[in-house]
């Protein structure tokens, strides 16, 4: 990697509409615990601090999540003073995504590199995750925007879409 700080960002929230009536505005799916007792924002969480380098990450959620979210971090050592930026209502992720990038420039320095991260996703490769994210924080620096994605299996309007450019070498 480069001597760019990353800086994790989980997005957390969602009206708890997809798994609904298990999830549900007061508890979305973040906040749901897994079979093995965990949440899927605790394991996002532990993910982000997981990575090299990473000593800090910022959470943006809803104003409402706020007690619940520090519910979820208290066992997480390095997660515990996490800063939390609040929305006073969701707007979905390019508002959430433009604070989180003014916070980081304020008190982290302009060549930071954010990585945005859902906290409803579950990954249960850690070595690929971070290898990806290595790879991805190096095109970031040289000034790309990196998205990381599944290649969808067929359409669907609520998940929105992504026009792919020519491919970028892979930095092996």
């Amino acid at each position: 990697m480069s001597e760019h700080l990353l800086v994790p960002v989980i997005l957390s929230g969602g009206a708890g509409t997809r798994l609904w009536p298990l999830s549900r505005e007061s508890a979305p799916k973040p906040f749901m615990p897994l079979p093995d007792g965990e949440t899927l924002l605790a394991k996002t969480a532990r993910r982000a601090l997981a990575l090299p380098g990473v000593t800090d990450f910022l959470t943006v959620t809803n104003r409402d999540h706020y007690f619940g979210t520090r519910d979820v971090y208290a066992p997480l050592a390095q997660a515990r003073n996490a800063p939390i930026l609040l929305e006073p209502c969701g707007r979905n992720t390019a508002p959430a995504v433009a604070a989180a990038a003014l916070y980081a420039q304020a008190h982290f320095g302009g060549g930071t590199v954010l990585l945005i991260l859902a906290a409803d996703h579950l990954i249960h490769d850690q070595a690929a995750f971070a290898a990806a994210v290595a790879r991805a924080t190096t095109l970031a620096v040289g000034g790309d925007l990196v998205t990381f994605g599944i290649a969808p299996t067929h359409p669907e309007t609520g998940f929105g879409y992504i026009e792919s450019g020519a491919a970028v070498d892979t930095l092996d």
